[in-house]
């Protein structure tokens, strides 16, 4: 999926690039609206998150401009929170619009939902267990089994391993983990997720054979199933 994310602030451009890269998003910058409609209106992308308060044509303009070609996705990102400025940007021709300061998990569920919708895909229900080769995680009874052993888990391990296993097969980057088991930001220098991994790992692998917990260097770590000797 490609995205243009059009924001004049160069600290919370860079912050855009680099995680929605991680989620797996190929990702255009613009720093102003010049340029940004430009790259809206000449190139194709899936989908934009566009600052409302630009240099050179605001966010409401490069919006009406877009909108006389193009039905691209829009996600507005903004400082101006008033009820009015939601409505304005939405009559604009905005598809969702997020309030500064934001959390990133919900920018890229927010962006995911755009996606969903543009491409007429409903959201899947919620279950309350989850299940993955002999692993199964019951969200209501809080209780983690594997291989019919249950699995000794502090608070924080299980919604690791929850978000894991809702999001299984996917790699997940240690900013998202941070973000949403910890609610600490992407810029943070602790090592808290790589300490929480790797306890994890030793409950919920080392007594098996086969792992299910696997490090992809570089991206993150993801949780699916592959032979022993598959492991990196």
């Amino acid at each position: 999926m490609k995205l243009l994310v059009i924001e004049d602030e160069p600290k919370l451009a860079e912050y855009l690039r680099k995680g929605l890269g991680e989620e797996g998003f190929v990702v255009d910058v613009a720093h102003d609206g010049v340029d940004g409609l430009h790259r809206a209106t000449e190139y194709a992308y899936d989908a934009i998150v566009l600052d409302r308060m630009l240099p050179g044509i605001d966010g409401i303009a490069v919006l009406a401009a877009l909108r006389t070609g193009r039905q691209t996705p829009v996600l507005m990102l903004t400082a101006q929170g008033r009820v009015e400025d939601r409505v304005q940007g939405l009559q604009a021709g905005a598809d969702d619009y997020l309030v500064k300061p934001f959390a990133f998990s919900e920018l890229v569920a927010r962006l995911h939902g755009l996606l969903r919708r543009a491409r007429g895909i409903a959201a899947p229900a919620e279950a309350t267990v989850l299940r993955m080769a002999d692993l199964e995680l019951d969200l209501i009874r809080r209780k983690a089994v594997r291989a019919g052993q249950r699995l000794d888990l502090t608070a924080k391990e299980f919604n690791l391993l929850s978000l894991l296993l809702r999001r299984q097969g996917e790699v997940l980057s240690r900013t998202e983990l941070a973000e949403q088991v910890w609610d600490m930001n992407f810029d943070s220098e602790t090592n808290v997720v790589e300490v929480a991994v790797r306890r994890l790992r030793g409950k919920l692998d080392q007594p098996f054979e086969r792992p299910l917990l696997h490090t992809v260097r570089g991206m993150g770590y993801v949780l699916e199933p592959r032979p022993a000797e598959a492991q990196p």
